[in-house]
């Protein structure tokens, strides 16, 4: 399944932070924009590992301009979508 992630910006003294908005507490981060992306996906596969591990249910991924509208404060944040590795 592919989840929407947004991604934070960085810069060459700070990293590109990323979250999964979809999965409460999923995120991580890189150094470039394409290793955030790939360890996002890492990461979303640990969070459903995890979810399943625990016998806890895994959210459907929303649409993309859903979260968009609903989290504002992740505006100017890069929008892209990762599937779980």
């Amino acid at each position: 399944m592919r989840y929407p992630i947004a991604i934070e910006p960085g810069s060459e003294a700070t990293a590109f932070g990323v979250v999964v908005p979809d999965l409460p507490g999923c995120f991580s981060a890189g150094d470039t924009l394409e290793e955030a992306t790939e360890n996002a996906a890492s990461a979303i596969a640990v969070w459903i590992d995890a979810a399943r591990a625990a016998h806890e249910s895994v959210p459907a991924a929303s649409e993309l301009g859903e979260l968009q509208s609903r989290h504002p404060e992740l505006a100017g944040w890069i929008w892209a979508e990762a599937s779980a590795a």
